[in-house]
């Protein structure tokens, strides 16, 4: 059913794959708008809310926190966004990235080692307990 002035919510989260508790949870924190209400009371979202949601959902997909998002949009909702403001924070949110990935390959080989040195059998002396009492 499409409006004269706009979609509604189920047609919204259609067209972008996204689930509708997500889209009122993002109503909700403010990433998205409140939509206006039809006559007869149904959400009616403008068309361009599309495109935001779509920036948000990739967003998400890419790790970006939920305030990184909201900052990122906030400069392209006032259209005073640089090049330069979006690469800094692409660049902190990428160093993040860089620095989740050296803790989980740390996390790997520790896991891995501690693996390799447990015997398996059916006794008490454990070496993943060793490694993580001494944690």
């Amino acid at each position: 059913m499409e409006l004269k002035s706009g979609i509604l919510r189920a047609q919204l989260a259609r067209q972008t794959g996204c689930n509708l508790e997500t889209i009122r949870y993002y109503e909700k924190v403010g990433l998205l708008p409140d939509p206006p209400r039809s006559a007869n009371g149904y959400r009616v979202y403008p068309p361009d809310l599309v495109q935001r949601l779509q920036f948000i959902l990739h967003a998400r997909e890419l790790g970006f926190a939920m305030e990184e998002i909201r900052s990122l949009l906030s400069l392209t909702d006032t259209g005073a966004q640089t090049c330069a403001e979006v690469m800094a924070k692409t660049q902190l949110h990428l160093d993040d990235v860089r620095r989740k990935i050296s803790d989980l390959q740390r996390i790997e080989r520790t896991l891995s080692t501690t693996l390799a040195e447990c015997s398996g059998e059916n006794v008490p002396e454990c070496a993943i307990l060793s490694v993580l009492n001494c944690s």
